[in-house]
């Protein structure tokens, strides 16, 4: 059977999947909170429901629990390892851990472990899969050779068509082999329906917001380029204006940046919005943290490679603000690249607070019914294209071309 790039496996319930009885190993440094390593757990769970073995080899971490209970095989390897020489050792101790497993195709998701899986897999003979997940930076020669490996796959997947541009534009040699795989969203849990009134209550009191309060949301780690900073700034013209009812939440981890964080509270404190603008730390349950935004903001000052947090969003309803630039506004529809009547959002340019502002206002006024129609616009536009059934569906269809050649 040959299946042409994005072209979906629809098989009877009593039809064995092509995938059934295979090995599929995924490498990735750690099993930490994040895009590429959620995403590697959901490719997991999919195989196994299309009855593969389903192993990643890494360090470990806080999604190890989740890839178990889900059907995948998790085996401890030095997968975060940068040194060349542990690197180099780290290759024989791949290629036995694939015979013994019998593995059939290698997908490597992060630069280091991927020299090392590429390197296995050519003296295993087996297909080679890399998912090129972000912009990686490359101003000198041996940096764009070291970054070059998540170009070498048999088949690289690109998780937007900014990223698949980009790798264009650094890795020629690859263009034939790139396949555009949105990120996917598990819109059963991201589902307005799906939340309990208790869990939103639970967020806004565990975030010291107000009753009479509304939140404005900016979920992401603590560092420079998501835009923390412009959120703050914009809060300040806002409040000058005259809003006084609003919260605006600064959600994630800040990695060990301490000074950043410095920053953030001195910036917020000479703005004179010590109780409006709140750092909470990890969220742990992002459907009602989203759920409980009246504005959600994704202000990043460099571009995101894909935007998962926009997408999320928009299925669980929220009106969403996104800096014009990356992956994102391939997710979030606005004016001029579409009909005014075919917003799901709004786009900015980066940096730029006092758009952002402007912006922030027109979608806090927005009237009930107006609001209820984008979120129901929104929310359709996302299931269609950036499903979780959907990324499973497509990398699993890349497994197999691979695997028939």
């Amino acid at each position: 059977m040959s299946l042409q790039p994005g072209a979906h496996l629809s098989l009877p319930s009593t039809e064995t999947h092509p995938l059934s009885g295979r090995t599929i190993l995924q490498i990735i440094p750690e099993l930490e909170a994040g895009g590429a390593e959620r995403t590697t757990v959901d490719i997991a769970k999919g195989l196994t429901d299309a009855g593969a073995r389903a192993v990643v080899a890494s360090e470990g971490g806080r999604l190890v629990a989740e890839l178990q209970a889900k059907g995948g095989l998790w085996l401890p390897f030095p997968a975060a390892s940068k040194n060349p020489l542990a690197m180099a050792l780290n290759i024989r101790k791949l290629v036995l851990l694939c015979r013994h497993e019998g593995v059939d195709l290698i997908h490597a998701r992060s630069r280091a472990p991927a020299w090392v899986a590429l390197a296995a897999a050519r003296l295993l003979k087996i297909p080679f899969v890399t998912t090129y997940h972000g912009s990686y930076s490359s101003r000198l020669g041996m940096k764009t050779l070291y970054n070059s490996v998540m170009a070498r796959g048999d088949i690289v997947i690109a998780n937007s068509h900014y990223t698949a541009d980009l790798i264009r534009a650094k890795h020629g040699f690859a263009a034939d082999r790139i396949r555009v795989v949105h990120r996917g969203t598990n819109f059963a849990s991201f589902a307005p329906g799906a939340v309990a009134t208790e869990r939103i209550q639970a967020l806004r009191t565990g975030w010291g917001v107000e009753p009479h309060q509304r939140i404005v949301l900016l979920p992401g780690r603590l560092t420079g380029w998501k835009g923390q900073r412009v959120l703050i700034e914009a809060a300040r013209l806002m409040a000058e204006a005259g809003d006084g009812d609003t919260a605006f939440i600064l959600a994630g981890d800040h990695q060990g940046r301490d000074a950043y964080v410095r920053e953030l509270d001195q910036q917020i404190a000479k703005a004179g919005l010590e109780g409006r603008v709140r750092r909470v730390g990890h969220c742990t349950d992002m459907p009602a943290a989203l759920l409980a935004a009246s504005v959600v903001v994704v202000p990043s000052t460099e571009p995101e490679a894909f935007g998962r947090v926009a997408v999320e969003a928009q299925a669980m309803g929220a009106p969403v603000i996104v800096s014009d630039l990356g992956a994102v506004p391939e997710t979030v529809l606005a004016p001029p690249q579409v009909l005014p009547g075919e917003r799901t959002g709004w786009h900015v340019p980066p940096g730029d607070a006092a758009a952002l502002a402007a912006c922030l206002s027109e979608a806090l006024s927005m009237r009930p019914s107006a609001r209820d129609t984008l979120a129901r616009r929104a929310r359709l536009h996302v299931e269609q294209h950036f499903s979780l059934d959907r990324m499973v569906a497509d990398t699993l269809d890349v497994y197999c071309a691979l695997l028939e050649r």
